[in-house]
Order: structure tokens, then sequence, then C-alpha cells
């Protein structure tokens, strides 16, 4: 690939940074076009066989999804096993168009309006006006019409952002939001974000336990892992990371669950631990961290995914849930010593 053939904007419409490293780039596509093409072939043969029968996640279809689902194939996929189909089954064939007829509340529709220009400027798809932004209004109205508890917050535009992006559809993207924030992330946009501020505890909780000297690194640099923690969670990576290791990262979210926002985010901090170790104020681990998220590392989105499971093999679902619950717990316990 000849580096004079680069656009100013990726395949998916993010505009090229002033730091772009051409020459990473086509490193990088270099070796994964190859990947693609064989892991597309393999995909095609699974989906042939399965045309007529729904999709079961076993284990051959598991390391599929984390080799990478192909783009034809993921909006399918994500349907299927994110439970999306099923949510979708209950209810009539109109009900996406029925919400958006339904009586609006305007501090909502406000709220939506003011973001829909702030959702990903530095893409040509959504920067202006048209196809994107009109999608992405009828997604979020849509959703705070029938989930009046979560409404509209800050978070849910770049998530859908990235779901029109995977299926180009609205009504597509509607079912796997209300999958993600309903059933997949519950609480995560809450009016209190509480699933997000236990999920930031128990990220700090596994740092703790499993690399216990950057813990009291950063700790003594008076770092809190809300700073760099809560966009990783809000946005699922969006805002954060290249936008083809978010798709492969959201792979595995919407088809396992929410385990994969922690097992990429120890992966970040084991990789670069030594670097860490290294800054020697906040200010540097800050910088430290923005660097960590323009690297070729998690540039390199297939041999980042290998490096998740490989470094996260022992972390266990039962392991989270109790963290979860007990800090949950203390969280709720130390709002209601406030209150008093």
């Amino acid at each position: 690939m000849a580096i004079s053939k680069f656009s100013d904007v990726d395949e998916y419409g993010f505009k090229r940074d002033e730091n772009f490293e051409p020459q990473k780039y086509e490193k990088f596509m270099e070796e994964y076009l190859p990947i693609l093409a064989r892991r597309n072939k393999k995909w095609t043969e699974l989906m042939t066989k399965k045309r007529d029968r729904p999709l079961v996640l076993n284990r051959k279809l598991k390391r599929f999804i984390r080799k990478g689902i192909p783009t034809e194939f993921r909006p399918q996929v994500l349907m299927e096993l994110s439970g999306a189909n099923a949510l979708k089954s209950r209810e009539n064939s109109d009900y996406f168009p029925s919400l958006l007829s339904r009586i609006q509340d305007t501090d909502v529709v406000d709220s939506i309006q003011l973001d829909l220009s702030r959702t990903f400027p530095n893409n040509i798809y959504f920067s202006a006006p048209g196809h994107h932004q009109s999608q992405l209004y009828n997604i979020l109205v849509a959703f705070a019409n029938q989930n009046t508890a979560v409404g509209y917050c800050q978070g849910l535009n770049y998530v859908a952002g990235i779901l029109i992006l995977i299926t180009t559809s609205d009504q597509t993207s509607f079912w796997l939001l209300k999958a993600l924030v309903e059933n997949i992330l519950p609480d995560y946009f809450s009016p209190s974000m509480i699933g997000v501020l236990v999920d930031i505890e128990v990220l700090a909780e596994l740092v703790r336990v499993k690399l216990p000297d950057v813990h009291k690194h950063l700790e003594s640099k008076e770092f809190h892992w809300a700073l760099i923690a809560t966009k990783w969670f809000v946005c699922c990576y969006a805002e954060v990371l290249p936008t083809e290791t978010v798709l492969r990262i959201w792979d595995c979210l919407f088809c396992e669950g929410s385990k994969i926002l922690f097992r990429v985010g120890l992966t970040l901090i084991i990789e670069f631990r030594s670097s860490l170790l290294k800054c020697d104020d906040l200010s540097e681990v800050m910088n430290c961290f923005k660097e960590i998220q323009s690297s070729y590392f998690v540039l390199s989105c297939h041999s980042f995914m290998e490096k998740v499971f490989k470094y996260t093999s022992n972390l266990s679902t039962s392991s989270i849930q109790q963290l979860r619950a007990e800090k949950k717990m203390k969280i709720i316990s130390e709002k209601k010593m406030k209150s008093r």
C-alpha cells in the first residue's frame, strides 16, 4: 500500500489527526488485511452452514468472535447474540416508528439536539446535519421515549453513533442500544451512573491485587482511576481507542458480556506497566495514558485482542460479580452517610 494513497479520513469517516503516521498505519494494514481475508472466508463458511438456524455461543463461535466478526456479518451476529433480536421479537413491527411519533419530553429532545453536532465532530458523517445525524436523533429519541427511567444522558450519543457505523440502520442500532443499556450494562446510563462508579472501583481493586506496584505508585501521585476509566467505560472505549479496535472489543461486549471492559483496561495497564511506573507526577501519568491510547499496540487490533485474552485469562466472571456487589454496597453506604 503506497503511503500517498492515504486520504484525510479513515474507512469509517474519522479525520486523521495531525499526529497520524502513515508508515505505522501502512504496517498495520499489511499485517491485518490477510487476517481479514482469512477470517472472512471462515465466517462465510460458518454462516452458510447456519443459514436457517439460530447462532449458539459455543466454544467455536466464541473463538471466532474473539478473532473478529467481518463487517458484513457483524449486525446479524450482534443482534442474535446480544439478545437484541429477542427484544425485537416481543414487539410489533411498527414499534420503532411508533416511538418516534409519541409525545416527546422537550428537555430530552433539547439535550439530544444539542449533542448531535458534538457527537464525533471529527467524523465527516456526523460533523454536519445529514443522514447520520438524523439516524442518531431517531435512535436517541426512540430510546428515551421507551425508557423514561434512563431517558437520555451523555455517552449514549457516542454508543449510538458507533452502532450506526456498524449497522447503517437506525432501527437495528436502536435494538442493539436497548440490549446494551438495559441488559448488558444495566445502571451504566442511569441518572446516578452507579454502574460506572462501581466498575471504576472494581477496576481499581483489580489493579491493586494484580499490579500492586502500579497501584501503589499511581496512588502516590494522587491519581484516581475515575480520571481515566470514566471515559473508558461510559463510551465503551469508543472515544478512546482506534475504531477498528473498538469494533473488535464490541464484538466481545455484545456477544459475551461486560467483562471485556475490564480485560481491555487491565491489558493496557499491564502492557505499559513500566512506563506508568516511571511517571513522576500526575500530569505525566495522564500524558502516559494518552500515549497508550494512541500507540501501535492498540492500533494493531488483532494482536491487541490476542494479548487481552492472554493477559487476563485468569479473570473470572464470578470474581467480577462478587467485586461489583461489594463495591456497590460500599458506594450506596457512603452516599447514605453523606446524606445524613
